[in-house]
């Protein structure tokens, strides 16, 4: 009998030591969705990706939906992204105005602005000296204008909106449509064209390289247009150079685009220095809207390669 007892109480205790165990392991199953944030899949899982530019990792939400930019807002309306807040540059540039309307105006210094309107992520630029008090209101991701080329910037605002297919998509197409249209320019006015862009303001006048917006990077790098030796030597380096309008003639190809602001000084057009420049007296001066033409997105492409299409190529 008391052998039988024996047997019996420890039959109880493995049957009890048994359960435990498996639910201990039941456990350990569903640990990996308690602690997402520490594994690979965790992001997903709770919402967020973690995305590395170039300050290091940072956990932000997979589909943002609160957007403050306070750069490269362009790009993200190129895409779709939900702003609710947005610099003034931005909001005063007429591609951009009607798909502005109700949103917040803002500067990096409106901290307490910016986190009034409760956004999920925050895209900034390096040089912004307000960078670590943004991270504390939402995740903040910030660049550093030019470290990227114009299309790897879009293609990098897509991965951070979960677009990056689309982004990929309208690059590939935009390359071949810029590049198909600079060889008829060339068919047109010779392999050997040459263009170049010229900005006034109200004081100075300036020469661009090959990456500052106004069109550069569509006529130089994607359509393939050449730069006149003195541009060459003096602002594809920097981006820029300021010049005397003086020696204007000295960079000017056979086409010139000028940027020029709705409201600006348009006297030097009047003068000697300008009218008798070849570019000039054949007619082939292309004029953009500064305030249009000062960012690279795909919306601002656009709207240029229609303006060079018609410019070089004399069509609608």
């Amino acid at each position: 009998m008391k052998k039988s007892l024996v047997i019996l109480i420890s039959l109880m205790l493995m049957a009890v030591i048994s359960a435990c165990g498996g639910g201990t392991a039941n456990n350990a199953e569903e640990s990996p969705s308690q602690n997402a944030n520490s594994t690979n899949g965790a992001g997903e899982a709770s919402g967020t990706v973690t995305y590395q530019p170039e300050s290091g990792p940072v956990e932000i939400p997979a589909k943002p939906e609160r957007i403050v930019a306070l750069s490269y807002a362009p790009n993200v309306i190129s895409l779709g992204g939900t702003l609710v807040g947005v610099d003034q540059w931005t909001q005063n540039n007429r591609l951009f105005t009607d798909k502005l309307k109700g949103i917040e105006v803002v500067s990096e210094g409106d901290l307490e602005k910016i986190s009034a309107l409760e956004p999920d992520l925050i895209i900034a630029g390096t040089e912004m000296k307000n960078v670590a008090e943004l991270s504390k209101i939402a995740p903040t991701i910030a660049y550093t204008w030019g470290k990227l080329d114009y299309l790897e910037q879009q293609l990098e605002i897509g991965k951070i909106l979960n677009k990056e297919e689309e982004a990929q998509t309208w690059i590939d197409d935009f390359k071949q449509r810029a590049e198909a249209i600079g060889k008829e320019i060339k068919a047109k006015h010779g392999e050997d064209v040459t263009v170049t862009v010229f900005e006034t303001d109200s004081k100075n006048f300036y020469v661009f390289g090959s990456n500052w917006a106004r069109g550069t990077e569509i006529l130089y790098q994607a359509m393939g247009l050449g730069m006149p030796e003195k541009v060459t030597q003096d602002a594809l380096g920097p981006g820029y150079y300021t010049l005397s309008q003086e020696v204007i003639p000295e960079y000017a190809g056979d086409f010139i685009v000028i940027s020029r602001p709705g409201s600006g000084d348009n006297s030097f057009m009047d003068t000697k220095i300008w009218k008798n420049i070849p570019a000039v007296k054949d007619n082939k001066v292309i004029e953009i809207d500064t305030e249009a033409s000062t960012y690279s997105d795909p919306i601002s492409l656009e709207s240029m390669m229609d303006i060079f299409k018609k410019g070089f190529l004399g069509e609608e």
